[in-house]
């Protein structure tokens, strides 16, 4: 469907960003670009290869040098009155994601990042929607099912990503009865589907390596936990859900979890990943308590990969609920694909790119 919007967008030229602008731009948006000076080589690099693929003429692409932690984003003043003038849609990627950030850095970023976005904003004259990316892991240390109606909580968190993100949040919620907003909350986001193209190996990718060490061998003793699920979606269809609800106003106003609801124990995931990799099952699961002591050592994380950091997001019982983003999605015919069906595209790209 058409999307004649004038986007102004924080992020570029990260992954999930630079695959939504070329998402968008395929269906006629126009952007504005805020990028760091640092990244202003690759930004254009990424225009390129976006005008490339989708024939999107390059005058639909300004790149705006800026950063979002400083006021009025960086901008400088003739940039700044273009982009107010102009923009009519927003979103807000930007972010620091690393789950061992130093407090101080996630605050001025991820929290005094968006407050500064908020504010350009409310100043927007011809704002129709404001899409904020969260996480799904606002919802900290926790437990059972997280509905997407749910924000406040005093559960406590097990970084300060979590929580700068959770504040970030709620300055964002405030904004609801002012601006018309929509918010996303992806849970841990893979490599794409179809093609297993990523831009890092966290998240899955860490029991995904763990394996290829020693498929055969490894594979005999499941470390996963029955009791837990790891809620993983592609990155194509975080994209794909973005965009559908960008052009959709019943979204306005709306909290909606991008998770797969249907997602898999960490000991299903491990034997889906083991199958593609050795052919076979394990043949017995290692009990939850030690594999966690195991995994918290120093010395494990330089045997298996997995940072201490990762450790706690296998042992988390917590569920997300996606009734209201699968309701609006359904219309425009974009689901979350099941693990097992694109497991092999992400196997296939680590195999070919080790290293990234």
């Amino acid at each position: 469907m058409p999307f004649h919007e004038t986007v102004f967008l924080t992020g570029f030229p990260g992954f999930i960003a630079g695959r939504l602008v070329e998402r968008l731009a395929r269906e006629g948006a126009r952007f504005l670009l805020l990028v760091q000076p640092a990244f202003a080589e690759r930004a254009r690099a990424e225009v390129a290869r976006i005008c490339e693929e989708t024939g999107a003429p390059p005058d639909a692409f300004r790149l705006m040098e800026g950063d979002i932690t400083r006021e009025d984003l960086g901008l400088s003043a003739p940039d700044l009155a273009e982009a107010r003038a102009g923009a009519t849609t927003v979103f807000h990627l930007a972010a620091v994601y690393d789950l061992a950030v130093r407090r101080d850095v996630a605050l001025r970023v991820n929290v005094g990042g968006t407050r500064n976005v908020n504010d350009f904003a409310r100043a927007l004259p011809r704002l129709r929607r404001y899409h904020y990316v969260s996480t799904c892991y606002v919802a900290g240390r926790r437990t059972g099912r997280i509905l997407e109606s749910e924000l406040a909580h005093e559960a406590g968190f097990r970084n300060y990503y979590e929580e700068t993100k959770y504040l970030a949040e709620l300055e964002v919620e405030a904004l609801k009865g002012e601006l018309p907003l929509t918010i996303h909350r992806p849970s841990v986001v893979c490599g794409d589907s179809r093609t297993g193209e990523t831009a890092k190996y966290d998240g899955i990718y860490y029991l995904i390596n763990y394996l290829r060490m020693s498929p055969r061998a490894l594979s005999l003793a499941n470390i996963g936990n029955r009791e837990v699920r790891l809620n993983v979606v592609p990155v194509d269809f975080v994209v794909e859900a973005m965009a559908a609800l960008a052009a959709d106003e019943r979204a306005t106003g709306e909290t909606l979890q991008l998770a797969d609801p249907e997602p898999l124990t960490t000991e299903e995931l491990f034997d889906v990943i083991s199958r593609n990799l050795s052919g076979r099952e394990s043949l017995l699961t290692v009990p939850a308590p030690l594999v966690r002591t195991t995994l918290n050592l120093p010395l494990n994380e330089r045997v298996t990969g997995l940072p201490r950091v990762g450790v706690p997001y296998f042992f988390l019982k917590q569920t997300y609920d996606t009734q209201r983003a699968s309701a609006l999605l359904a219309p425009h015919g974009v689901r979350c694909p099941r693990f097992p069906d694109y497991v092999s595209a992400l196997i296939d790209f680590v195999e070919r790119h080790p290293k990234i």
